[in-house]
């Protein structure tokens, strides 16, 4: 998994694919935002100021408030690779928000995405 690409790549530019591929499939805006607070501790606010500064995925990761102490709990395959196997932190962290995209898109429900307990 060497596609170091994405690490430069403006979050903004992929964000409208997160909403276009949860929405395609019944679900919302507010789901999509609703992981990604969960997986980063940002909030609504600072999510609008990485989409308007387009900050790029390293520093969208490196500066996330608090990843979720639970990510260890997404488990499956995404782009072909087991997340958990994946040993770049970065590259597991974006594969993370990929797989519960993923998830909310085949119609999981949130607690279940969101490893609640």
């Amino acid at each position: 998994m060497q596609n170091t690409r994405i690490y430069t790549t403006a979050f903004a530019s992929v964000y409208p694919h997160y909403i276009q591929k949860a929405e395609k499939k019944g679900r919302t805006k507010s789901e999509v935002h609703e992981i990604i607070f969960w997986l980063t501790g940002y909030d609504e606010k600072s999510l609008q100021e990485i989409l308007d500064n387009r900050t790029d995925f390293k520093t969208f990761f490196e500066d996330a408030p608090k990843i979720n102490p639970n990510v260890s709990l997404i488990k499956g395959v995404i782009c072909g690779y087991r997340v958990e196997d994946i040993e770049d932190e970065l590259m597991r962290n974006i594969r993370y928000l990929d797989k519960l995209i993923d998830e909310l898109a085949k119609g999981k429900k949130m607690e279940k995405i969101l490893r609640e307990q």
